[in-house]
Formats: C-alpha cells, structure tokens, sequence
C-alpha cells in the first residue's frame, strides 16, 4: 500500500523520534510513505486566525503537490498520511472548506495560481496515520506480527483535541469524546489499557508560551488522571501533546508540589517494539522524562540519550521561542504510581 506522507515541522525536529518510529513501523507493516517533495509548514494553529487567505493558501500549496505528486491507486484517490494532528487537521479542514465555501475558492485559487499550482478541492484524502494504521492495515494483521507483547505495560492513550474533532469527512468518525482506535490498536500488540476519562482534553497547545499557568493547570489535569489509573506511560498521537507533557512536566511538578514521572511516548513508538524493532531505531532514550522503568517492565533496556551540544546563549532581543532542555537522569525515576 502506498501513500503520500506529510511529516511536518515538529517531526522533523523536536518530534523526530516520531518520524523515526513512524518511518520503522510502516516499513514493517508493509506501508510504502512517499515525503511529499519541496513540503512547508502547515500553519500549525494560529497562523489561520491572523490571515485566513494566507493560511488557507499556505496549507493549498501541499494539498497541490500532493496532487501533482501522487496518483489515484487501483481505484482508490490519492492518500495523504499526516502523523501530526495539527497538520492533519489543518490539512483536512482546508480541502473541506474550499469544497464547501464557494467565497474562499476564488482567493485560495488565485494564491496558488500565483505560485504556479492548482488543487482540485476533494483529489486527496487526507489521513491520520492511526486511522490509517487501524484501518488499512488492520488490527488483525497487526496482532498476527506481533512478537514481543507490551504485556503488563499499563498505558494510557491520550488522543487530544485535535484528533478527533471538528466533525469533517473523513474525521471525526470515532466519538468525539471517547473514541476507541488507539485503545484497540494498544490492545492488539499485548498492552494494559487503563481507563483514561481525559483522552481528548486540550493540552495547552502553545499556551506554556502565552499563558504558563493556564497551560500547567490543564498538564497538571492530564497528569494526575494518568498517575490515578496508574498508568506506566502515557502514549500520544501528536506531537504537541507529546512535548507538552513530557517536556513541562518538571515545571507542573514544581508548580502544584506533584512528583510526577510519567513518560510520554509515541503510539508508533510501542507497536515498533511489539513487532520486534530495536528502541534505538524508533527514538527511544530522547524523551525528557525516561521511560527507563516502564521499558524494563516488557524487557527494553533504554537506549543511552544522543548527544546534544550545548544549546547557545540567546542573544540580547532575541524573541524566539525558549524551548526546555532534556534533564540529566536521577538516581532513581520511579513515578507516583510505582
């Protein structure tokens, strides 16, 4: 089976064990991702409400190479494959939007027109790579190539806001508040699923850099529902839930007097170890909070962090984005729920 794939900013840089572990399990699944080439960023969130024809033409551009790229498979229209919610869902409000909005198609046309691009509103079909997994491949034939189950792993799959929501085509199939694919799909390679009543609550989004204590308030939420169902890890299916999480939950630790050390992880992250695929290989070891503990519980020793150079002194009027750095390991990271 062939597609299209998207990866985005964040899986090409922060979130780049996604990509790796993404990458690992479609070819173990026989799933043949073709990069888009030539690819720019998707807007992220809230690009759309400074300009909207200017994000709407930004998120065209792909949806154009993707057509241009890619061609129709025995019958079936061109697959796009987004692991990245926001680029997902970015994607798949566009393409439904031009189609239904007749006043957006005349500048969103022109802006590309003006790059030397047209995209016929409806030519690709914009896919999660978990719905794609569940879907195409099937949870069936997963389970069959499963050979090291996640047994007593407890994981809690966190889904966010994004992923299943706004109801669009396509989108949005599952229950908007409780869907089912990615517990399924935990399932099927041996792992413990707890009940996890938050899945598709907010993250905070890029409210750690707007407003930190609104973003740690809803972490903390997230957390502590977690460490109540005593959950080894929490697994994630976007890239900003996964940073958020993992890379803040030092500052929610301090912030509300928590000790929590629950890793974050991918879901592409633990099917790659149930079918058998080395940790390295799939990025683990790069998550802020070690998943040492829970790997050990299915027989993964964590594989040693990459080196990363020191980061270099901001210069005085830099106004980029600050980004945390990975915390050196303790003598002993053993979660509230041990």
């Amino acid at each position: 089976m062939a597609y299209g794939y998207y990866p985005g900013c964040s899986l090409s840089h922060s979130a780049a064990p996604y990509d790796l572990s993404t990458r690992a399990v479609a070819r173990a699944l026989g799933l043949e991702l073709q990069e888009l080439q030539d690819w720019n960023c998707c807007g992220a969130t809230e690009y759309i409400a400074l300009n909207r024809t200017a994000a709407y033409a930004l998120v065209g551009r792909n949806l154009a190479l993707a057509e241009a790229q890619l061609a129709p498979e025995n019958g079936r229209p061109r697959q796009l494959v987004a692991p990245c919610s926001a680029c997902f869902l970015n994607l798949k409000k566009v393409d439904a939007y031009v189609a239904r909005h007749s006043e957006l198609r005349g500048p969103f046309d022109a802006s590309l027109t003006a790059g030397g691009l047209r995209y016929d509103a409806g030519s690709v079909v914009v896919r999660h790579l978990l719905e794609t997994l569940v879907t195409d491949v099937g949870l069936g034939a997963i389970r069959k190539r499963v050979t090291h189950p996640l047994t007593a792993l407890r994981v809690a799959p966190y889904y966010g806001c994004l992923l299943t929501r706004p109801d669009l085509a396509g989108h949005g199939s599952e229950d908007a508040e409780y869907p089912q694919s990615l517990d399924d799909l935990l399932r099927a390679v041996g792992a413990e699923v707890v009940d996890f009543p938050l899945k598709t609550h907010c993250c905070g989004g890029h409210m750690t850099q707007i407003s930190a204590g609104t973003a740690y308030t809803l972490i903390h939420r997230l957390l502590s529902s977690a460490a109540e169902y005593r959950a080894d890890v929490i697994v994630a299916a976007c890239p900003m839930c996964q940073l958020n999480l993992d890379a803040y939950q030092s500052a929610v630790n301090k912030a509300y007097g928590e000790h929590f050390e629950i890793p974050v992880l991918y879901f592409t992250q633990l099917v790659g170890l149930a079918l058998g695929l080395e940790a390295e290989a799939l990025g683990l070891g790069r998550e802020m909070v070690p998943a040492r503990e829970a790997l050990a519980k299915i027989g993964v020793s964590e594989p040693p962090a990459p080196a990363t150079p020191r980061p270099a002194q901001r210069k005085k009027g830099d106004k980029s984005l600050p980004m945390p750095t990975r915390r050196k390991p303790a003598r002993s990271r053993k979660g509230v729920h041990a």
